[in-house]
């Protein structure tokens, strides 16, 4: 689903979707939830209209600090190396038309995952979708019942209540995970391995590409 305005464009424009402002995209191994620890392309979109204030990646907010790459070039870096997993995240992502990147990638045999808050209409076809909703600015009724994978970054206890009254919205085969904010993972991970083991739907979460110190 993407809005209208979005898909306006002057003559001399590339189609909407075909080249998207990049921050930065690398070979690494997915740090995160479900898929931890398994090689991933990432390519983190600038632009984000959400603002958390302890975001670690705050330089992908402005979507004209970065530059525009064609879906071409992108999936041709991606294919260099042997993981068939793409990650889209930002920023956030969905701020943008991903039909043209998804129907990309998957053309060459790519598994497509997304880390969104949710916050924006969903657009492009996705095999996983992390939804990380946010306090700042709420997600979509869509995005909750869309997601693969809810993941809540815990930053005080109150997040704790927060995070199940997000998980009431998740569909019955969405995963449940909680994650520390990486500021304050040694105060907040006792609470959030006490609060899993009360409430055995929720999993934890780390990011380990941070203590592993690969991106």
């Amino acid at each position: 689903m993407v809005d209208a305005g979005r898909n306006t464009m002057s003559a001399s424009a590339p189609p909407s979707g075909t080249a998207l402002p990049v921050m930065e995209a690398f070979h690494t191994l997915q740090g995160e939830g479900a898929f931890t620890g398994q090689a991933a392309f990432f390519i983190r979109l600038g632009g984000c209209d959400v603002g958390c204030t302890w975001c670690d990646v705050k330089k992908s907010w402005d979507m004209n600090a970065h530059p525009t790459r064609t879906v071409e070039d992108l999936v041709h870096e991606a294919s260099q190396h042997p993981g068939r997993i793409v990650v889209i995240t930002g920023g956030e992502p969905l701020l943008h038309d991903l039909t043209a990147l998804t129907a990309a990638f998957k053309a060459v045999g790519f598994r497509t995952h997304i880390e969104t808050s949710g916050s924006s209409p969903l657009s492009g076809t996705w095999d996983w979708i992390c939804l990380s909703p946010k306090k700042f600015k709420a997600a979509l009724p869509e995005a909750y019942r869309a997601a693969h994978e809810l993941k809540v970054v815990v930053f005080n206890r109150h997040d704790l209540k927060w995070a199940e009254e997000q998980a009431a919205f998740t569909g019955p085969h969405c995963l449940h995970y909680l994650q520390p904010e990486w500021s304050k993972r040694d105060t907040m991970t006792p609470l959030i391995v006490e609060h899993v083991k009360a409430h055995p739907r929720w999993r934890v979460s780390l990011q380990t590409h941070k203590y592993m110190n690969i991106p």
